[in-house]
């Protein structure tokens, strides 16, 4: 392998010596900004052999680097020994941004290019204005890795399916009307979604075209005049093709956009979102078209789940929830029979154990199977070759989730696989205070995310600890499980926190070497009350599973908190035991018992 990745460079720098490219940039994204690229679009990894979900790799007639995160320094050096491609860690002072890089290695004069249909708009116009200060051109339209890449895979072509309205609880139809009110209020007349889930959303078709989200690849133009659905004809059935044509979306190739784009009238005012709009796109619109920039419209609005889709999230947890329940008494009884459970044995049986519920459709991420110090690797990827046995002792954390056609899931658990120790019960304690604090807090209308933050850190901070991740992310309704525009976390975000949003609270702490703890829910964001000094939000728990008390110091719980933490359980065992064996009821009423 480490071969052919060598002869791919040298391939490569042949064809930017042919092109006049100074240097050229491969990031991991594909033409419609996925967190998960299709096969056909990892170019990255082609290049590199570099397998992590976040990398840049950027190369020059004598250097090649790739920029990657803390969650891959330890993969990404043993993936790239011997290619000629350095590891450049991110976030470490040392390190130079790929910025700083591009201008201390490039003279003025030359051009860095890039493949336009893979890097969003924002960010190409925000290198291009680094790269002008030393009279560095940009190429946007330099397409090179396709004519090199000869095996490389098809665009996926698997059928869509319909998402019925008795789960979406809103027409495309409706839909539409409801992004062409939001384009006239920002004085546009049309848009590109390009983002794959806000397509799915607006369309209400769902796919399977990339890993752990169910949606299919393809844009939608939206106007008044008209709306298309750029996707593979061959992939949607008649019956949904009719549905979406009653609804005012008729067909057009995938391959078609550009063209379809360059034609609009010079006069038009599109709507972008260009932090999830490829570079192409901006490229091919006339010269006269006007940008107006701002969130998608059907971003803001699906991040809104309506009643139909809470309704089924709610259904869609139970048997979530069963099925974790399920997993983790086989978990028990199997490490206290002697038998051999690993973390990706373990995550496979999850798995199978999910797929058994009905509506299941995929796993909604790579699961984080991470025992004792790999617990502390918040992005842990169990591999064959990273994989170890669950022993009893230490902890073992299991972040998992699901698409159901009802709804998506996410939740995180941490578990004594033996007798813990104190220093391991406070962290945890600690943790599980700010899980309560997001649970049961209570704040204004038009409060931010960043807002409340800290009420998931509190606890930790009193004694001098923190984790560096988000406390929250959006989660979609049977689509991406990372979700915008809004979160919780510390960095600013000008998104308000609204009824109907759906959001993880996953606070955590992670001691490296040692082992890692997060206690993660789904909640979602519901009306309160209403007085003088205005209307007031809260939080509804959605997730159901129990929580290890064995880990629990409870002297450090206030009532409020020891009394959620009971009537959590309380709730969980009802929702849950009329769904399990009579085994399992016993087992789980012993798990969810007062403290």
């Amino acid at each position: 392998m480490k071969t052919q990745i060598v002869e791919r460079l040298s391939a490569l720098r042949e064809a930017m010596k042919a092109n006049g490219i100074a240097a050229y940039i491969i990031p991991t994204s594909d033409p419609h900004m996925s967190e998960y690229p299709a096969k056909c679009w990892k170019y990255r990894e082609w290049i590199s052999g570099f397998t992590g979900s976040a990398g840049t790799v950027v190369v020059t007639a004598e250097k090649a680097g790739l920029w990657t995160d803390s969650r891959y320094f330890l993969q990404a050096a043993a993936q790239l020994e011997g290619s000629g491609i350095d590891l450049y860690k991110l976030m470490l002072p040392e390190t130079p941004s790929i910025d700083d890089f591009l201008l201390s290695e490039l003279r003025e004069g030359e051009t860095v290019g890039l493949n336009g249909e893979t890097y969003s708009s924002a960010d190409a116009e925000a290198l291009e204005k680094v790269l002008s200060r030393k009279d560095i051109r940009l190429n946007t339209e330099c397409v090179l890795l396709d004519a090199l890449w000869t095996d490389r895979p098809a665009i996926p072509d698997a059928p869509v399916f319909d998402m019925p309205l008795q789960f979406s609880g809103r027409s495309s139809e409706d839909k539409l009307m409801d992004i062409m009110v939001m384009l006239h209020k920002a004085g546009a007349d049309c848009t590109i979604l390009s983002a794959l889930d806000e397509v799915a959303w607006t369309c209400n078709i769902r796919g399977t075209d990339v890993a752990y989200n169910p949606v299919a690849v393809a844009y939608l133009f939206v106007s008044d005049k008209e709306n298309v659905l750029f996707i593979n004809p061959k992939k949607v059935p008649e019956e949904v093709a009719q549905r979406l044509k009653k609804e005012g979306i008729v067909l057009a190739d995938y391959t078609c956009l550009y063209t379809y784009l360059s034609r609009i009238p010079e006069s038009s005012r599109i709507y972008l979102d260009c932090s999830r709009t490829n570079k192409a796109i901006c490229n091919a619109l006339p010269k006269g078209v006007r940008i107006i920039e701002g969130v998608s419209p059907a971003n803001a609005l699906k991040s809104i789940k309506n009643e139909t889709e809470l309704e089924g999230v709610r259904h869609a947890v139970v048997r979530d929830g069963v099925a974790l329940t399920k997993f983790y008494y086989w978990l028990e009884k199997s490490l206290a029979a002697g038998e051999r459970v690993t973390e990706l044995s373990a995550s496979k049986k999850l798995t199978a154990l999910r797929a058994e519920q009905d509506y299941y459709i995929m796993d909604s991420f790579e699961s984080i199977s991470g025992y004792a110090a790999h617990g502390a690797i918040v992005h842990y990827g169990v591999t064959e070759e990273s994989d170890v046995e669950l022993k009893p002792e230490s902890l073992y954390l299991l972040d998992s989730g699901a698409q159901y056609l009802d709804g998506t899931t996410d939740i995180t658990r941490t578990i004594a696989l033996g007798e813990p120790t104190e220093q391991m019960k406070k962290d945890f304690t600690r943790v599980l205070k700010g899980t309560i604090s997001i649970a049961k807090c209570k704040f204004p209308a038009g409060t931010r995310g960043s807002q409340i933050d800290a009420f998931a850190r509190k606890a930790l901070w009193d004694a001098g600890l923190n984790y560096l991740h988000g406390t929250g992310h959006g989660i979609g309704h049977c689509l991406n499980v990372h979700e915008g525009p809004q979160n919780i976390r510390m960095e600013e975000n000008p998104t308000v926190l609204q009824p109907g949003m759906l959001i993880s609270d996953e606070p955590g702490l992670y001691r490296t070497g040692e082992y890692g703890i997060r206690i993660e829910n789904m909640v979602t964001v519901r009306e309160d009350s209403e007085t003088e000094f205005g209307k007031f939000l809260c939080m509804e728990t959605l997730t159901l599973c129990f929580i290890d008390t064995r880990l629990v110091v409870v002297s450090m719980l206030s009532a409020r908190e020891h009394a959620w933490l009971n009537k959590y359980h309380q709730t969980v065992y009802e929702k849950l035991s009329p769904y399990l064996t009579e085994e399992e009821k016993t087992w789980l009423k012993a798990k969810t018992e007062e403290i």
